[in-house]
């Protein structure tokens, strides 16, 4: 498991597992992809785990990883999940609720 860590003293830290299947283009586009959105949206305040399926196989089961790549947003609650390389920011951030933040509506 690697992990990337940005952290402020004030503010929220997100909590993201980002699970991937070995070094592939597509693990590799979806990390990418996920560490400019977190930059651009949440700017030391996420920390993102990710976990090589190919290395640890058991943890697919155990956390329910039917798809790869797959985004869990732990933190903050509720627990939410993006499939595929992110590719679409638009929808990955509705779907981790990141665009009504950033839009300042919430």
């Amino acid at each position: 498991m690697n992990e990337h860590k940005r952290e402020e003293t004030d503010g929220k830290v997100w909590n993201l597992r980002l699970y991937i299947a070995g070094d592939s283009p597509k693990s590799r586009t979806a990390l990418a992809n996920l560490e400019r959105m977190c930059e651009r949206h949440l700017p030391g305040r996420y920390k993102i785990d990710v976990i090589d399926l190919v290395k640890t196989p058991e943890l697919a089961k155990a956390h329910q990883i039917l798809a790869i790549p797959t985004l869990v947003r732990e933190v903050p609650e509720p627990i939410k999940r993006v499939i595929g390389d992110l590719s679409d920011e638009s929808k990955a951030l509705l779907n981790l609720d990141l665009d009504s933040l950033t839009t300042g509506s919430r």
